[in-house]
């Protein structure tokens, strides 16, 4: 069950740098319990850097990241994955030479899963059996958020998820996050390129520019604000006046 009002996520002055090269400059970001949080910039903009770090790929140069009031700036990805902090990748990565279900086993590390619930959620039980490198890109795709979904997380971070499904699979996509938003106590930070997903998912948004949050607000204010439209979105996202 969430709570509401609670955080379940906090980031505190975050930096990372690579040679030099900040990715990430002193990020502050709250998460609360049952949201989903829409995370858009331009590339380059620290998207996929702040992920990593949530998940203990990168140690952050500066910072703190607070999950459930516990730091867990210095965890291992295992050891993120164990705490309740589950993860797609941009690119499908799942165990080609294994079986559906021999990949969900491989992620479930927070206790028994029904395999049979979650992959029926996800449209994959009738190919339970089916090698990974046998199924269609939309297949894969879907399989990357059921490994994900095997660690039972209570924050899923999502990394472009519908990156290279054409538009009626992105519908689905969209109708299949939202489900899982719905029926499971998972709070969601989404990272998405197809701005139509995110503002029409999100309850919150939040716009990295160079490392730096330069806004953060409803689908609505985000879509409106002339600097983002200047800088990323571009006036087709702009929302019709009430």
């Amino acid at each position: 069950m969430t709570r509401k009002g609670h955080t379940i996520l906090e980031i505190k002055d975050l930096t990372m740098a690579f040679g030099g090269i900040y990715a990430l400059q002193r990020l502050d970001l709250r998460i609360e319990e049952g949201q989903i949080i829409g995370l858009i910039g331009p590339n380059g903009a620290g998207k996929t850097t702040l992920i990593n770090c949530i998940t203990g790929v990168y140690k952050p140069i500066k910072g703190e990241i607070i999950f459930n009031g516990q730091s867990v700036t210095s965890f291992r990805p295992h050891q993120i994955c164990r705490i309740g902090i589950g993860r797609t990748f941009q690119i499908p990565r799942p165990f080609s030479n294994m079986t559906i279900i021999e990949n969900l086993k491989v992620c479930a590390c927070r206790g028994s899963v029904d395999y049979q619930d979650l992959l029926s959620l996800t449209g994959l039980w009738e190919k339970r059996d089916h090698f990974a490198k046998n199924l269609t890109f939309q297949e894969r795709r879907h399989l990357e958020l059921s490994r994900a979904l095997a660690v039972k997380p209570r924050l899923l971070l999502l990394d472009e998820i519908v990156a290279g499904l054409n538009p009626y699979e992105t519908l689905e996509m969209m109708a299949l996050i939202k489900k899982i938003h719905n029926e499971l106590p998972i709070t969601i930070l989404w990272i998405e390129h197809v701005m139509k997903v995110i503002m029409e998912s999100a309850n919150t948004v939040v716009v990295l520019h160079q490392g730096t949050k330069i806004a953060e607000g409803n689908p609505r204010e985000i879509a409106n604000d002339k600097k983002i439209i200047e800088a990323y979105l571009g006036e087709e996202y702009r929302f019709a006046e009430a």
